[in-house]
């Protein structure tokens, strides 16, 4: 069965030490690959990162994205895939990590299952976006899907319930949700943008299995919590584990860590 290790919200600079809501952000995205890969001896198929993964949107900030990979030892041995959020620059992450890398908006076999990254960065905006282009593109992939799929994209499409970060979640998200509760291939929907764990079974139009739609903790730091975390330390970095099962299946391990300023 494949599975998914997503990360999400690195927001590296290009200053390899440099700190982001005072946190170290290389060292916090080495902890988090370490942690998540190595430490727990979590066999994944590939590793998602779900957008911001620059802060400062800077050239010198992907190529610190590239040297933490190397690093652990990911690339050339893991597809990794990756997704530009409001904090990114998309030109300058193709630039340095496109011959590396799959970069959404792209459908990707993993087994019997197909994951389609989306890119909701729009340039100059904190809300997401989705392109004419990609809700053309999406709909040509849900018309031909004939496997189970999961989508993943940065912005949440659907309020979290948090007066902060629902204003600037993903703008005309009916539009992009409709057509996904309406095609029941599409098991589940990952997101980050939101630094915490959230869950949510949604109800189809038509009935049948809901779809699930999970947001993503960040590996650097935590926001405000909207839901209980599950292992109780809302405020530790994290991860997400999916397993994707043979007959459509999708189940979700939350991954919790302590924080560097607590190690």
């Amino acid at each position: 069965m494949p599975r998914i290790l997503q990360l999400s919200d690195p927001h590296l600079l290009a200053d390899p030490l440099g700190r982001c809501r005072g946190v170290p952000a290389r060292q916090a995205l080495v902890l988090a690959l370490d942690e998540a890969l190595r430490s727990r001896n979590a066999a994944v198929d590939l590793l998602l990162i779900t957008g911001d993964l620059c802060q400062d949107e800077s050239w010198g900030g992907y190529v610190r994205l590239r040297e933490v990979l190397e690093e652990v030892g990911v690339l050339g041995r893991l597809p990794v895939a990756l997704i530009p959020g409001n904090h990114d620059h998309p030109q300058l992450l193709r630039a340095a990590l496109g011959r590396h890398v799959l970069l959404g908006p792209t459908c990707i076999p993993l087994g019997s299952w197909r994951l389609l990254l989306l890119s909701s960065h729009r340039s100059g905006a904190v809300a997401g976006w989705i392109s004419e282009g990609q809700h053309t593109w999406l709909q040509e992939q849900l018309q031909a899907l004939s496997a189970p799929a999961l989508v993943a994209l940065h912005h949440p499409p659907l309020a979290i319930g948090s007066s902060s970060l629902d204003p600037i979640a993903l703008q005309q998200a009916d539009r992009l949700l409709k057509p996904l509760l309406g095609c029941p291939a599409i098991k589940g929907l990952v997101f980050g943008h939101v630094h915490q764990h959230w869950f949510k079974a949604l109800p189809r139009p038509q009935g049948g299995a809901p779809l699930l739609a999970w947001g993503c903790p960040s590996s650097l730091a935590s926001f405000e919590a909207v839901q209980p975390c599950p292992m109780d330390q809302p405020e530790w970095p994290g991860a997400r584990l999916l397993e994707l099962g043979p007959q459509g299946e999708l189940s979700s391990e939350l991954l919790r860590w302590r924080p560097l300023a607590s190690a």
